[in-house]
């Protein structure tokens, strides 16, 4: 059975905002359904034009872009609540493609029913641009991660980001959570190689700030952390969920 969307378990996490009764009323009447998936299912493909869009409810993914020669690049990491195929419903095709990397359960939304937003809900039309500019915001912050900062700062930084946004899910237990990504894919969405990679994740956890092994991300020292990568640990801004 499909979760409605008044009982949705990401409204009461605190990373969301919140929705008055008719934006859920008008959420439920858009979406259409719900798709299971297994790790390593494309979900949207670059170049295509899928009628779906989705809103992540529970798993994992990555969103990333294939040069000509083959390289990937990692552009950020999919994890609940993140709203996905906005790029394709404005430019009129995907820029980049989306996978999942653990078992996930999406929400369906039909997009035909996409500019419904505009007219019948403004606020719902704000969220989404926020959203869009959130993401813009990340790529920026990486930008800066990949020119500025050194490889252990990158890696410390990239870590911290998505430690923290788990803590506001409500997926950490015991300052652990699961983090279904490989070492690579860190890598390719940081600009370096796995060595370095490596390297930098081997001195994390000889310093005791933090562990990643098994697909599970441990963090020790926050603060520490937060130091390391050049920011700081508050927590992060609270985010609509469509």
């Amino acid at each position: 059975m499909a979760v409605k969307c008044a009982n949705c378990p990401l409204r009461r996490r605190e990373l969301f905002v919140e929705l008055a009764r008719d934006e859920v009323e008008f959420m439920q009447r858009f979406k259409v359904g719900e798709l299971v998936v297994d790790p390593g299912t494309p979900l949207l493909m670059e170049g295509s034009n899928s009628p779906q869009l989705y809103t992540a409810l529970s798993g994992m993914g990555l969103r990333y872009k294939l040069l000509k020669d083959g390289k990937r690049q990692v552009i950020n990491f999919v994890m609940p609540g993140d709203f996905l195929g906005l790029q394709a419903s404005v430019m009129g095709e995907m820029g980049h493609s989306v996978e999942a990397t653990s078992r996930m359960t999406l929400c369906v939304f039909d997009r035909s029913e996409f500019w419904s937003f505009f007219k019948a809900h403004p606020s719902r039309a704000f969220d989404l641009t926020w959203l869009a500019a959130v993401e813009e915001h990340f790529l920026g912050e990486t930008l800066v991660t990949v020119g500025q900062r050194t490889a252990l700062a990158s890696i410390s930084w990239a870590l911290l980001k998505l430690f923290q946004r788990g803590k506001q899910l409500d997926l950490v237990r015991d300052a652990s959570m699961a983090l279904p990504y490989r070492q690579q894919d860190l890598a390719d969405a940081l600009g370096l190689s796995l060595v370095h990679t490596n390297k930098s994740l081997a001195k994390l956890r000889q310093s005791q700030l933090a562990s990643w092994s098994e697909k599970r991300l441990h963090v020790m020292d926050e603060n520490a952390l937060a130091k390391l990568a050049q920011t700081d640990a508050k927590p992060l801004p609270r985010r609509p969920i469509m």
